[in-house]
Parts: C-alpha cells; sequence; structure tokens
C-alpha cells in the first residue's frame, strides 16, 4: 500500500508516541483498583488501561481507494515497532498499483472480498476474505495490491518496523489461508490467532519483530482477559460495536477507533450490549527502540540510509534492479 512522500525522524526515545502516556497511566492505578472493587476483577492485578483512542477518519490513498488510517496520523505518529495501521475500502479499477517499499514488514488481513498482489520477483496471487499475507519487503520490493472481485473489498493493512539488522535482508512471504488460520473459544469469545498465541494455542507464523495479532468477536455480555508480555507496546482497532477496555466502568468505545494501552499485564475487555457483538483485533509488539527514519515507503534508521534507497529506487540498484523494466499486469 503507498504512502504520502514525507518526511518522519523520530529519535529512538520518541519512537513510540503512545509512551507518553504511560506516566498517566500508572498514576491512574490507585483509581483503578476502587473501579475493579466497585465493579468485578478485571482479571488482571495490573491491567492495561487505555491512554489514548484515535479515531480513523477516512482519507484518500492508492488510486482511487479509501483507507481509515489511525497510526501513521498526526495524532498518533508510530507506536514502536508499528508503523501504520489502515483499514481500506477499494473497489476496481481503483486500488495499490505498482509502488515501492523497503525496511519494514507489511501484513495484510482481508475482511471481506479479495485483493491480488504481484511483484517484480515474479510473486503473485490473490488473497480472500479471511486470508493474511505477511510481507517483508526488506532490502526491496516493488508490487502492486488491486481488488479482484466485484463491489467493495476491504481489509486492514499494518506496517511492522524491523530491526536495523533485517532492514537489508531479501524480501520474503508468508502467507495463510483462512482455513489455516487456527481459531480457539471459550464462553462466548472467539479468537483467530494470526500471530502469538490466545487460549492456549499458538499461531505458526515467524515475526522478525516478536508480534501478536488476534482478532477477537465477543458475543454480547461477554468479557476477556489477554496476557501480553509487560515490555511490549499494544492497541486495539474496534472493526464493528463498542467495546470496553481496561476496567469494567469505562466508557465503551466505537467502531473504527484505534485504543492504545498502557503498561501493564493484559488486555481486559467486556461487551456491554445485550444485543450486538465486538469485534476488534488486538496487536502487540516488542519495542525496537531504534531511531526511525521514514519517506513515505522507505523506512530505515538514518537520513543518509533514506538518500541511499531512493538513489537505488531511483537507479534500480541495490534490490531494485527489476524496477526498470517491470510492471503488473
Amino acid at each position: 500500500m503507498r504512502a504520502v512522500f514525507q518526511r518522519l525522524i523520530l529519535p529512538a526515545s520518541r519512537a513510540c508516541r503512545g509512551n507518553t502516556q504511560i506516566g498517566n497511566a500508572k498514576k491512574a492505578v490507585n483509581f483503578v483498583r476502587n473501579a475493579m472493587s466497585e465493579s468485578g476483577s478485571s482479571g488482571f492485578d495490573s491491567p492495561r488501561l487505555v491512554t489514548k483512542k484515535v479515531l480513523a477518519k477516512l482519507q484518500r490513498e492508492g488510486d482511487g481507494a479509501a483507507v481509515r488510517r489511525s497510526i501513521g496520523r498526526s495524532e498518533l505518529r508510530s507506536l514502536d515497532p508499528f508503523l501504520m495501521l489502515d483499514e481500506f475500502s477499494v473497489s476496481a479499477p481503483g486500488g495499490f498499483p505498482d509502488h515501492p517499499h523497503r525496511g519494514f514488514e507489511t501484513v495484510t488481513y482481508m475482511l471481506e472480498g479479495s485483493f491480488t498482489h504481484q511483484d517484480f520477483a515474479g510473486h503473485n496471487g490473490t488473497i480472500q476474505t479471511g486470508d493474511v499475507q505477511w510481507m517483508t519487503a526488506g532490502r526491496g520490493i516493488i508490487h502492486s495490491e488491486m481488488p479482484a472481485g466485484q463491489g467493495v473489498q476491504r481489509g486492514l493493512q499494518l506496517w511492522i518496523n524491523l530491526s536495523s539488522e533485517y532492514k537489508m535482508i531479501e524480501p520474503g512471504y508468508q502467507e495463510l489461508l483462512s482455513s489455516d488460520i487456527k481459531t480457539a473459544e471459550n464462553d462466548g469469545v472467539e479468537v483467530r490467532i494470526i500471530a502469538g498465541e490466545s487460549m492456549g494455542v499458538e499461531s505458526p507464523v515467524y515475526t522478525r519483530t516478536p508480534t501478536m495479532y488476534l482478532d477477537f468477536t465477543m458475543q454480547p455480555r461477554t468479557q476477556f482477559h489477554q496476557p501480553i508480555p509487560e515490555t511490549w507496546n499494544a492497541f486495539i482497532y474496534i472493526i464493528e460495536g463498542e467495546g470496553v477496555f481496561g476496567v469494567p466502568n469505562s466508557s465503551p468505545i466505537a467502531a473504527h477507533h484505534t485504543v492504545v494501552l498502557g503498561p501493564g499485564e493484559g488486555m481486559s475487555a467486556w461487551n456491554r450490549s445485550s444485543s450486538k457483538p465486538l469485534r476488534f483485533v488486538l496487536i502487540a509488539g516488542q519495542p525496537l527502540n531504534q531511531p526511525v527514519v521514514q519517506h513515505g515507503p522507505f523506512v530505515m534508521n538514518t537520513e543518509a540510509e533514506i538518500h541511499q534507497a531512493i538513489e537505488d529506487y531511483h537507479n534500480s540498484r541495490n534490490g531494485f534492479e527489476m524496477a526498470k523494466y517491470w510492471r503488473s499486469q
């Protein structure tokens, strides 16, 4: 997926804007304990509280595509190791024609419809509803992402930063059919385990940047408590319905919001609705704590590396050798 060519420089100490809320979250511990005693247990001695919520607003991207972007906008520039989150809605002939990437990974999760992917190394394929493509751009890739079905095609695309030691590795893919994604269910809560572990079930996906990616559907009047490694950053994106997160008496948060969670042992979620399900993804990752310099689809650690990426792309070298000759069909 293409991104506007704008310069972003984040030193390691600021690579996670969400962490600016951590102090406030810690100050709220006594309030949380009182709230739990009044409204029932959160499931953790130290639950992760909501430190920020960002409405993913519609904007135009690619060629005639609409995306709801939350991470990657001014309100939430990044959340180490995550660089961008889009919920995309595309109808043919729109889409995301040929564009480059270097230095990170993209995870495309189809919510509805199908998308066809082609790249300059000869890889091509179509992912359908519920399928996942986990692409490592590494040292460089040029590809296209275009709708393959009738009507609106919907999905999520997440950008995950790579550590400096992996930014120039060869590109690669992990692709999961919907039927191959492991699921678990307990007391009206179902989870699809794209990466990481939930309810004792573990995904086979290998994540160079350690990552958890879980798709929850909670039936009315249910709750769930998901452990998260305490050193990781975590957020929720609400796909459908309204959810309560952190402590039981928090205000419900509606669909299309990204909810940043503060420090703690794990996520606590409640669906207070009497009739409507709640669907959201929980995404967490180990922060890299490295400088981030971004210029559109190139994400490196220094300005010099960004200049090199731009030169390599325009001169068809160092990973972009096929750029001069390849066009998607």
